[in-house]
């Protein structure tokens, strides 16, 4: 970083980081024993759009790898596009098995970098719920994600409210950033904690 750019208060992107991902299932015990949200076993990546015969390879490049990476046939993985245009590509594991769907969210990334698919990375979501007796009101479903972001190399969680349209729980996000602030690199801007709403992955 140059002086120019410390006067200015600029600085370089992060260099991605994907191994950072290899710190969820850690994180997952932390998250459970401190907030009461289990894993749901899903999990997705979202990029911006690939168009025409580039995503019909990726599609089948991304199934070839899982199938490899797991050694069984037909991976639960689905592919979808949001309202925005952004891509997201879905995989599911039992809900024990996080250890799984981080390698798999990670050879997915691995996989779009390294065929030059980086700068439409955005980010990668992993999905949790509330335990028993840690629902919301009237026994409400509670929904939470731990997002990475791609070209920050840095995490934050995103909890909507639920049964309310596009309203999220600041309260539950705080106090999962205190409970992950040495288990994840937590994403310190909280303007970009965007919300990622009916992301697959997100129940």
């Amino acid at each position: 970083m140059g002086l120019l750019d410390i006067i200015l208060g600029r600085s370089r992107p992060v260099r991605p980081d994907l191994d950072q991902l290899f710190a969820l299932p850690a994180a997952a015990i932390t998250l459970q024993a401190g907030a009461g949200f289990a894993p749901t076993g899903l999990g997705s990546v979202c990029f911006a759009s690939v168009e025409g015969g580039a995503f019909a390879r990726l599609q089948r490049d991304v199934r070839e790898l899982l199938d490899a990476d797991t050694g069984r046939g037909g991976v639960p993985v689905e592919f979808s596009q949001d309202a925005y245009g952004y891509t997201w590509l879905l995989v599911r594991h039992p809900p024990d098995d996080i250890v799984s769907l981080v390698n798999d969210l990670h050879a997915v990334n691995t996989l779009l970098q390294d065929a030059g698919f980086g700068p439409q990375l955005l980010c990668s979501l992993t999905g949790f719920h509330a335990v028993e007796g840690q629902e919301g009101a009237e026994g409400e479903h509670r929904a939470l994600a731990l997002v990475y972001l791609y070209k920050r190399g840095t995490f934050y969680p995103f909890a909507p409210l639920p049964g309310r349209a596009e309203k999220r729980d600041s309260a539950v996000e705080l106090q999962v950033r205190a409970l992950l602030k040495d288990d994840l690199r937590i994403e310190p801007e909280l303007e970009r904690w965007f919300p990622v709403w009916g992301a697959p992955g997100l129940r």
